[in-house]
């Protein structure tokens, strides 16, 4: 599902579509600011989003076969809640 289809899906609990396309931005821009700043978003039964530190690792050069270092970083991670694995579990 694509975050056009998303919106469409729950423009019925919304004024119009515009209020519904709002709502959504405003969710997923106050996660990515918060894990930016290096916080944890929590929703209880549903899961949490954090930021996890990923270290050097080895890789290869498709192209030559050149072994080459990776840098590490900061990346996303999302851990499902209970309520979201029952709930797709069915």
């Amino acid at each position: 599902m694509t975050k056009a289809e998303f919106v469409e899906r729950i423009a019925g609990d919304f004024a119009n579509k515009k209020a519904a396309a709002d709502a959504v931005d405003a969710v997923l821009d106050g996660i990515s600011g918060t894990l930016a700043g290096g916080g944890d978003v929590n929703f209880t039964g549903f899961g949490k989003f954090s930021v996890a530190e990923r270290g050097p690792r080895q890789g290869v050069n498709p192209r030559t076969g050149e072994r080459i270092t990776i840098a590490g970083g900061r990346v996303p991670k999302f851990s499902a809640g209970a309520g979201l694995k029952s709930k797709v579990k069915g």
